[in-house]
């Protein structure tokens, strides 16, 4: 027992009274210590004896008194967080040494009331050796532990082996359970999941439920109230998930949802929410069956990913004419969360491949609807350690330049447009991003006019106009010789588009000269822009 933080443990606490209270209260918190393999068979128990004024006569003073309280219920949970109101038994000294007199009493009003007794009456009870005092002694208590619960459900769950019959009851029941209690148990928790999982690795029978009760747990750690809860689920699926077939049930699970969005609509947006985190634990399951296997299976993997890829590309796909707000908001989802996979799909699956997959992807998105959220999408990938990687980046680079170009021409987005290409920019600056002469050609041919025209056509007092000048510059900046050469080409044999680029060019430039853009103060900026 630990009388307060930093002290020494003690094997009996002595609380303190003063002298002539009548009724004594307390207010003392004690942390009592109890190895998790004693609790099933521990009780706390509270003795009373009286204090006289007299240090030799309060020697001899003995118990007269006890009340106890169980630490497990009669259903394998532990006792219950708050107030107890304890009954307050009296029996001769010795008597109320023997526990085995008293345990089998009720510890509480409550038990003594479920057994039918009263404990308001006047007087004292009678049961077996103890009499039940009229005073009663009432505590309160928090259970801290990490492998206990006070919740039946979750119980349930946790020893779901010892009846397998009420497992479909107990994963649908997971999901009901309070989430505090939830995270307290994450581990065991997923733990249990993943054993049903594999122990029916024959059966497909609780795949779907395991998968969404996998699904709500990730939706808990996702809640601000217990996002801190997110390096304990990082740590278990890369120390503790050892699941390696996993991946096939929930790949399996996932396209069936995909596949039939316009019907499980709801457990599908639930699925993408939670769509990073699913995809951790199939990569990890993957790669520790590839550790165990030797790569055995890689071609239906590789199948499997390719199949739920082109599941979400009909979904994206689907006429929203006919299916209404819903499905924008499912597609809206998928443009927001399939970015979050990327960079652990690149682990196990070819990245030039996964950039070719996503092409398709966002080719997809229906014209002129979701704009924005695609935008932000382009942005996750740009973010994304599949951008870094030239060969990736010699696919998804032109789709991205005709799109903002597209975008920009039309007036749509302007400030996702600029995020999005200054993004690009800032990227290929990098000196570890391999080589970007091309790439930078390319936004050059594709972008370079459309956005000194996008900048003529703003006002100066735009919020955007100073991201679109930092865009150009920084586009012409990272031009070579070579580049200015090609652009100059480009315009072939016809001499005035060549001198209408250039009018275009120069009127910007000695417009943005005479009316900064940037604040008197913003030296660097004013520098780089005269430069």
């Amino acid at each position: 027992m630990f009388p307060g933080a930093g002290d020494e443990g003690i094997l009996e606490y002595k609380s303190v009274i003063y002298y002539q209270i009548k009724q004594p209260r307390w207010f003392e918190t004690i942390k009592v210590a109890i190895p998790i393999e004693d609790v099933n068979r521990s009780h706390l128990r509270f003795t009373f004896r009286h204090r006289s004024s007299q240090e030799s006569k309060d020697k001899s003073e003995k118990i007269f008194a006890l009340s106890f309280v169980k630490l497990m219920r009669y259903d394998g949970t532990t006792l219950r967080d708050g107030e107890h109101d304890l009954i307050v038994y009296k029996a001769e000294a010795k008597k109320l040494e023997d526990s085995s007199l008293y345990l089998n009493l009720p510890a509480t009003k409550v038990e003594l009331e479920e057994k039918g007794l009263s404990a308001t009456g006047k007087g004292t009870h009678n049961l077996g050796n103890c009499t039940i005092s009229k005073d009663s002694f009432q505590i309160a208590t928090l259970v801290c532990s990490t492998k206990l619960t006070q919740n039946v459900d979750l119980l349930g769950l946790l020893k779901w082996r010892s009846n397998t019959s009420l497992l479909q009851q107990n994963l649908r029941q997971l999901m009901k359970v309070e989430g505090g209690e939830v995270v307290k148990f994450l581990q065991d928790t997923l733990d249990a999941l993943f054993n049903i999982m594999m122990e029916n690795s024959d059966s497909d029978t609780f795949d779907t439920l395991v998968f969404d009760s996998l699904v709500f747990i990730i939706g808990l750690i996702s809640d601000r109230k217990f996002q801190h809860f997110n390096p304990v689920l990082e740590t278990y699926i890369r120390k503790h998930f050892s699941a390696t077939l996993a991946y096939t049930k929930l790949t399996r699970v996932l396209k069936n949802y995909v596949e039939n969005a316009e019907r499980l609509t709801e457990q599908l947006l639930k699925a993408m929410k939670a769509l990073e985190y699913i995809f951790k634990f199939i990569v990890r399951s993957r790669v520790l069956f590839n550790q165990l296997y030797e790569n055995k299976g890689e071609a239906d993997f590789m199948e499997s990913l390719r199949n739920l890829f082109t599941s979400f590309n009909e979904m994206m796909n689907l006429n929203s004419e006919n299916t209404g707000m819903v499905k924008l908001l499912l597609k809206g989802a998928a443009l927001k969360y399939v970015p979050t996979i990327v960079n652990d799909v690149k682990l196990v699956f070819d990245p030039k491949e996964l950039s070719k997959l996503f092409t398709e992807f966002i080719l997809k998105v229906p014209l002129g609807r979701l704009v924005k959220q695609k935008l932000h999408c382009l942005i996750d990938i740009v973010h994304s350690d599949l951008f870094t990687q030239h060969d990736c980046r010699e696919i998804l680079l032109p789709l991205m330049t005709e799109q903002l170009k597209f975008h920009l021409e039309n007036q749509e987005e302007l400030e996702a447009c600029c995020q999005l290409l200054s993004n690009i920019l800032e990227v290929l600056y990098r000196k570890d991003v391999g080589p970007t002469q091309w790439h930078v050609q390319i936004i050059m041919e594709k972008l370079l006019r459309t956005v000194n025209r996008t900048v003529i056509s703003m006002g100066r007092d735009s919020p955007l106009i100073g991201s679109f000048v930092a865009s150009m510059t920084a586009t012409l900046r990272q031009m070579e010789d070579y580049h200015y050469t090609h652009l100059i080409n480009t315009f072939g044999k016809m001499r005035t588009d060549v001198v209408d680029f250039l009018m275009e060019t120069f009127i910007m430039f000695k417009d943005l000269i005479g009316k900064n853009v940037y604040p008197g103060d913003w030296v660097i900026m004013n520098m780089m822009q005269n430069k």
